[in-house]
């Protein structure tokens, strides 16, 4: 009898566990291959929301079922459905949190680059932009040109309240306004060697021969490296796992 019960909890507790891996990889799909294409999966340290996604989904949802199911239990569909609830909004939570905070812009800003959240920006009625759903996309912040009274704005803000001029869409300009600064600004590709082995930067860049110099890219939780190709007119050749300082 109580083999029996075991074998079929067991046998429940490894159906639910698959379906579980099968959601769990469906999402992980979105998170690396939609909202944070690498490296800003690394960039942004969104592993560790998707260690608590999946925490919650291959570990409770099937504990859950293996501690309810019998086979016979009157209530057995009820407390199935209650336990699929539980894990499909936890889940649900944490895909909404995790798109909530997607970048959505990499900005271009006196020289460098930073990322944006879609949860960072400021909201701003007079300035409104339909944020990118699938990958961040580049713009270019403005800060040259402000009036004395903007410029007084934005330092208040920025070291009172810690909003960065990123963050603020009315500064947004066109993303070919940056690329003479992108060339001027950008730095040799020799300096990486300074922060990374010389193997690492090596191995990184034989997969990207047309760039010939690289600008920081600043992020959230590790701070990543945008190549360039002066010659293309300041064009972005990739974002890589390097240390840019």
């Amino acid at each position: 009898m109580v083999t029996t019960l075991l074998k079929d909890k067991l046998k429940a507790m490894s159906i639910h566990l698959a379906i579980s891996i099968i959601l769990a990889i469906l999402c992980y799909l979105i998170i690396t291959q939609i909202w944070y294409a690498a490296p800003l999966f690394k960039a942004t340290g969104v592993f560790k929301i998707f260690v608590i996604i999946l925490s919650v989904d291959l570990v409770l949802g099937p504990l859950l079922t293996f501690i309810v199911y019998k086979k016979y239990k009157r209530t057995l569909r009820n407390d199935l459905l209650v336990i699929a609830i539980i894990q499909l909004s936890a889940l649900g939570y944490g895909l909404y949190s995790t798109y909530e905070a997607r970048p959505v812009w990499i900005a271009y800003v006196a020289d460098r680059f930073e990322l944006v959240g879609a949860n960072e920006l400021i909201e701003d009625p007079d300035h409104i932009m339909l944020l990118p759903k699938t990958g961040p996309k580049y713009r270019y912040v403005q800060i040259a040109n402000l009036t004395v009274e903007e410029g007084v704005d934005m330092f208040i803000t920025e070291t009172k309240y810690g909003i960065r001029p990123a963050q603020r869409p009315k500064l947004y300009r066109d993303f070919e306004n940056a690329r003479p600064l992108i060339v001027s600004n950008s730095s040799e590709l020799s300096k990486l060697i300074e922060y990374n082995t010389a193997d690492t930067v090596k191995k990184v860049l034989q997969k990207y021969p047309q760039a010939d110099s690289f600008l920081p890219l600043e992020a959230s939780a590790q701070d990543m490296t945008v190549l360039i190709n002066r010659k293309a007119n300041g064009a972005v050749v990739a974002i890589v796992d390097l240390r840019p300082w």
